[in-house]
């Protein structure tokens, strides 16, 4: 049982520390960022047959351990690693990479394969070799550079280039009549795998410009490129002109459309605007005619204040209870009156204390 429980521990390790597609494990963790004063190459790298080798010297090949444990800043572990380097795009500088971080003290060199033997093994190239030796050289990982590697690796070319291991993804390559051309080179521990980047390669990058042909055609003539240049019958060439000329219509038109919705939009924004304030100002406009004219507004409010000043203002009449006094007549008499009121009969008397009566009622209401 404890056997069986290690060996699933022992997998789960091997699997967390199996390389990601950069050749980085999970433990690796964030890479720490590099100053920004940092100083990096300044120089291509060199190629093979330009560097003076000192042959006085015999060369004995690093082993695997010690080149795992760590050697001489003067004796580092050569690596090798070799392409046809077409299209050279970033899983090319990614298997380099891992091939320069294989080992702590690493001497990168890369071989080139030329024309003629890419051509007669793998197929016609859109760069040519010169174009692929510079692409190389100026490869940040890159300490030398072969022109015109083999396709196969011999004995003789791995002790003139002082080779101690190869770098290369663990797939078989299948060419020049083999299985497998790096088979001898695992048979001798000098193998070094390294991890291919997916979703990338030179075929994919041709596929797209192949499937996308009449995109990049027309591209191309926009820019100035002529249709012989090109390799573009007279037909097609009207016929990406034309169809230029269509798909500037229609950008036009849906600039249009856009700058049309975008006006309506403004328009709508503009109207539930002026609505929201027209009813804010209706709901102001009602709540101050309520005010002032409703039920309990404030012109009823002055209108009882009016009353009461009118009230206060006119005379109050004498109370009913108080017994009434004759007059007796006066002996002045003024000279404009002819004749003297005469004494008020009993009847009167009892009218006048009546609507008395009746003024105070409604003073009291």
């Amino acid at each position: 049982m404890d056997t069986h429980s290690s060996a699933k521990v022992n997998a789960r390790k091997r699997r967390k520390e199996a390389p990601g597609p950069n050749g980085a494990t999970q433990e690796d963790g964030i890479p720490s960022k590099v100053p920004r004063s940092a100083v990096g190459l300044r120089q291509p790298a060199p190629f093979s047959d330009e560097i003076k080798v000192d042959s006085s010297k015999p060369y004995v090949r690093v082993t695997m351990e010690e080149a795992c444990r760590g050697t001489p800043y003067d004796w580092p572990v050569r690596v090798y690693a070799d392409r046809i380097f077409d299209l050279f795009h970033s899983g090319h500088a990614r298997a380099l990479m891992q091939a320069k971080n294989l080992f702590p003290n690493t001497y990168l060199i890369v071989g080139v394969c030329s024309d003629e033997l890419t051509h007669n093994f793998k197929g016609f190239t859109v760069m040519n070799e010169n174009e692929r030796y510079d692409a190389v050289q100026h490869c940040r990982y890159v300490d030398e550079v072969v022109r015109n590697a083999p396709w196969t690796l011999t004995p003789e070319f791995l002790a003139e280039h002082r080779i101690d291991f190869v770098a290369h993804d663990d797939i078989p390559y299948s060419s020049a009549g083999s299985d497998d051309v790096y088979k001898h080179i695992k048979e001798a521990g000098m193998f070094a795998p390294t991890q291919r980047t997916e979703g990338i390669s030179t075929s994919d990058i041709i596929t797209r410009i192949v499937r996308d042909y009449d995109v990049y055609a027309r591209r191309n003539l926009h820019r100035g490129y002529t249709a012989k240049e090109l390799n573009v019958s007279f037909i097609n060439e009207k016929k990406y002109h034309l169809q230029e000329r269509i798909d500037k219509v229609k950008k036009k038109v849906k600039d249009v459309e856009e700058r049309s919705k975008e006006f309506v939009q403004k328009v709508e924004e503009k109207s539930i605007d002026l609505i929201q304030k027209w009813e804010e100002k209706s709901r102001e406009f009602i709540g101050s005619f309520l005010e002032m004219f409703g039920p309990e507004g404030a012109l009823k409010h002055m209108l009882k204040g009016k009353g009461r000043m009118l009230q206060a203002i006119s005379p109050k009449q004498s109370p009913s209870s108080s017994p009434t006094r004759e007059r007796s007549p006066s002996p002045f008499r003024w000279p404009f009156s002819g004749k003297t009121s005469p004494p008020s009969s009993p009847a009167n008397l009892s009218r006048h204390k009546a609507a008395a009566y009746d003024i105070s009622e409604d003073e009291e209401d």
